[in-house]
């Protein structure tokens, strides 16, 4: 009986796990063409860009800044379905947005619901996780995200360049992420008894307040993704002569990361959490370099692959981060602050990058990413390392 409690791959952590993968795989459908998108569709430049696709990670931000704590306090299932629905239904809206203006509030309004269906999914994640396991079992569960990465781009990249037609890459992100939505709705969690707080309206009930310093060395990681991930595509093909191999770009990202989480999720089983986001933390920093230094296919590839690895074991180490600075009552709360933090860098990444990238170039974008991310890596091994292991309550 023991061993069985003690399962990893249970059934409804698998069920939790292919809802994720098909959340990150609709959203990975349309992110690196969105900026080819509005350009050849509505003639957008890269300060527009920017703004209109920063939008989604501010709503989706100002969501899980408030998700957290719904999850915390009304019934998780519940959460996650009416999250998950609005999720597929908003998709259907980038087919039928016919002006810059209409796309641009379906791409912001859409943000709300990406923001509380992924707070929602990975905490009933660590719900169904046995506690001896949760830890590696997030590692694992980041996978999905990393699996999505991989396949998506390339599948989005492949239709754009064989039809031409952004519909059929809508259409397909509102198919897989209507089967992610029936995957959740056969989810069972271990029920729970809600607790009722003394103060619902606290700052700490929407953002963990103890994990601030891990906060903002996270958000200045998130900065340089933002940049790199949104800008990349559109930079391969105008400054490298690279139209077709943006998916490979994010194949050999995500390759990095399945590589790297498959590598660390032995340390983060023994307890080694600080040590993975040190790591993953230097060899993203190097990735970055590399992609700022190297203006060719060689740092462009080879960027992808190491920022991968460095992200692997960066990302579910702070996650883990986030959680043991937390009690056990606010799970939703610091998955939504370690989501919420990601989300404010990313946002800033993408509107400095536009701005930047216009009115003095790519590569100088790029070499800002770079000087933010080691600010956030200076800020981790001089003050969030010291903090998280003096501060962790497990």
């Amino acid at each position: 009986m023991l061993e069985q409690e003690e399962k990893l791959w249970n059934r409804n952590y698998i069920k939790v796990w292919v809802a994720n993968f098909m959340i990150f795989f609709s959203f990975m459908l349309l992110m690196p063409l969105l900026p080819i998108y509005l350009k050849e569709r509505f003639g957008a430049n890269n300060d527009i860009i920017g703004t209109v696709l920063s939008g989604y990670v501010i709503m989706a931000l100002l969501s899980r800044m408030f998700s957290g704590y719904i999850v915390d306090s009304f019934p998780r299932k519940k959460v996650l379905l009416i999250s998950y629905f609005l999720f597929f239904l908003f998709f259907t809206g980038y087919i039928v947005a016919g002006t810059l203006l209409l796309f641009a509030l379906v791409r912001t309004l859409h943000g709300a619901p990406f923001g509380s269906v992924t707070v929602a999914n990975s905490t009933v994640a660590i719900d169904v996780l046995p506690s001896s396991r949760r830890a590696e079992g997030i590692g694992y569960y980041g996978l999905s995200n990393n699996i999505a990465t991989a396949i998506s781009p390339s599948i989005a990249l492949w239709i754009y360049h064989l039809t031409n037609n952004f519909n059929l890459i809508f259409l397909a992100a509102v198919g897989t992420s209507f089967i992610g939505f029936l995957v959740s709705s056969t989810v069972k969690i271990p029920p729970k008894e809600l607790k009722k707080e003394k103060s619902p309206i606290s700052l700490d009930r929407f953002f963990l307040s103890s994990a601030w310093k891990v906060s903002v060395s996270f958000l200045c990681l998130a900065f340089s993704y933002g940049v790199l991930s949104t800008y990349v595509a559109i930079y391969g093909q105008e400054k490298l002569d690279i139209k077709e191999g943006t998916g490979f770009f994010f194949m050999l990202l995500a390759i990095g990361l399945i590589v790297s989480r498959l590598l660390g999720s032995r340390s983060l089983r023994e307890g080694r959490v600080a040590h993975n986001a040190g790591l993953g933390c230097l060899v993203s920093l190097f990735g970055y370099l590399l992609f700022a230094a190297l203006h060719n296919e060689i740092g462009y590839y080879g960027a992808a692959f190491i920022i991968g690895l460095g992200n692997g074991h960066m990302f579910p180490a702070y996650q883990t981060m986030f959680l043991n600075l937390a009690e056990h009552s606010q799970r939703g709360t610091a998955n939504s602050s370690h989501l919420v933090s990601w989300d404010i860098g990313v946002g800033l990444g993408i509107l400095a990058g536009g701005f930047i990238s216009r009115h003095l170039g790519y590569h100088e974008a790029f070499w800002a990413a770079w000087l933010v991310n080691l600010i956030g890596v200076a800020c981790f091994f001089f003050i969030v390392k010291k903090f998280y292991l003096k501060h962790k309550l497990r």
